[in-house]
């Protein structure tokens, strides 16, 4: 049978396609195309970007696979060089990947710098890693910046009711007042409370500090200050005066809780005139370290992963202790709290302790990634020494 022109032309066109598939035959497939001039294999070395300039692509480049602005602390490994033609133009490629090997391609040489990228945390607006020994900031981003914080208050509340006990004026058995109507409502909602106070039980000052410390209970920790001084508003006084005593002058309280005082007026336990505590990340983490130095059983009670406090579970977010999902054994991480508000965002206070190592604590402030950065932070803070 004969065949016409214009199917011959198709088989033919078909053959060909089919034929450069088998032999991997690379086809421009647009203008946009880059086709490849020459290839070489080069010796293995550390570049990091040099502005927020530039992207890696296939090499065809019509696909592009991640920007210098998405990864601006990363250290890409280059392996190959290219020179690659765009029309009458040719330049010099780098086929690079980062160091897990997850994202790789081929980018312009003049976007990289030689070397290591410096460190640096991508999320957290305001951090800091903290030498526990010698009280000195190993690293820092923004750390003496004052910003709202949280649940990560908790820990001035903790040490003042710890301090209580310690001092003879009080004691783990005594009996909290929760009847509180505000106290009440705020531990039945679901965006302020989470443990709920029972009429028909009383409450000691162990349950309720388990139930601020672990769970993060904002109802237990406004009842435990009203316990220490007599009163909320007595309470946020004395936070603030434990912090001038500690020369902290980025540390500033409104609230037991850690709450904000949009979110603590509907309860009626609002005070002062500002919304929220304002502290630094440095700040956070002397308080922390204080809190450390003076009540070691802090690190004791904060690495329990969970606990039934007058049978409600009281879950410990802290996704760094052994079993959870950021879990590193050599960085034995036994605390400290995390908090989370929509203002503070993510808060994390961190703290672990490498074998022949100091202790570090960290903070990482307004962090949507803040268990994987306090992770990063932790192991930079010990890459600089530290040792014991």
């Amino acid at each position: 049978m004969r065949i016409s022109k214009f199917k011959g032309f198709m088989l033919a066109l078909l053959f060909t396609v089919t034929l450069g598939a088998a032999v991997n035959v690379q086809v421009t497939a647009n203008a946009a195309t880059y086709t490849t001039v020459s290839t070489k294999t080069v010796t293995k070395a550390a570049y990091h970007k040099k502005s927020t300039a530039g992207a890696i692509y296939n090499k065809a480049h019509n696909k592009r696979i991640a920007t210098m602005k998405g990864y601006p602390n990363t250290t890409w490994y280059v392996t190959q060089q290219a020179t690659l033609k765009h029309s009458n133009s040719k330049g010099i490629y780098y086929y690079v990947a980062n160091k897990s090997g997850s994202v790789k391609g081929w980018i312009w040489h003049g976007y990289l710098k030689k070397g290591k990228a410096p460190f640096g945390l991508k999320y957290a607006k305001n951090a800091v890693a903290l030498d526990y020994t010698t009280g000195k900031a190993v690293w820092s981003k923004r750390a003496n910046t004052a910003r709202p914080i949280a649940s990560v208050s908790k820990l001035m509340t903790l040490y003042l009711v710890l301090d209580k006990i310690d001092n003879g004026s009080g004691k783990w058995t005594d009996i909290v007042k929760t009847n509180n109507r505000g106290l009440v409502a705020m531990g039945n909602s679901a965006s302020c409370g989470g443990f709920r106070f029972y009429s028909n039980h009383k409450y000691t000052v162990k349950e309720l500090y388990d139930a601020a410390l672990l769970d993060s209970s904002n109802n237990a920790a406004i009842a435990l200050g009203q316990w220490v001084s007599g009163s909320n508003a007595k309470f946020i006084k004395k936070m603030n005066a434990q912090a001038q005593a500690w020369n902290l002058d980025k540390a500033s309280f409104v609230s037991a809780s850690g709450l904000e005082n949009s979110d603590l007026k509907a309860f009626g336990y609002n005070y002062g005139s500002a919304n929220a505590n304002m502290v630094s990340a440095k700040d956070v983490a002397l308080i922390a370290r204080h809190l450390i130095k003076d009540y070691p059983q802090i690190l004791t009670d904060g690495s329990v992963g969970s606990k039934r406090v007058n049978g409600q579970l009281c879950y410990n977010y802290n996704n760094m202790l052994q079993g959870r999902k950021y879990y590193q054994a050599s960085l034995n991480v036994d605390g400290l709290k995390t908090g989370y508000t929509p203002l503070a965002g993510y808060c994390f206070v961190g703290t672990g302790q490498k074998a022949g190592k100091h202790r570090v604590i960290t903070v990482v402030l307004h962090d949507e990634n803040e268990f994987t950065e306090t992770k990063s932070l932790m192991n930079h803070a010990y890459s600089l020494g530290m040792d014991a």
